[in-house]
């Protein structure tokens, strides 16, 4: 990941957002869940879905907040908001 943060809308930007997935994604996986990206959008939102033991669990909004969009604001200042769709 570079020092300067990628604009949303680009290429650049949806690589650096599943990168950042791939570093959360290994936790998620120990609890038997799974995320993937659905959407970047130009506006800086990102989507993502839950998948195996995360759809439905309690826990997911706080794994949401907490967790993947901390790390994608972190890592991303451009990251608006991040959502989970089904």
């Amino acid at each position: 990941m570079s020092d300067e943060s990628p604009q949303p809308g680009t290429d650049a930007f949806v690589e650096e957002v599943e990168a950042v997935i791939e570093l959360i994604r290994p936790a998620v996986k120990q609890d038997g869940g799974d995320i993937e990206l659905v959407a970047a959008s130009p506006k800086g939102e990102v989507q993502i879905r839950f998948l195996g033991a995360c759809i439905g669990c309690p826990s997911s909004e706080i794994t949401l907040r907490e967790g993947i969009a901390r790390h994608l604001r972190d890592r991303i200042p451009t990251v608006t908001s991040v959502i989970a769709v089904d």
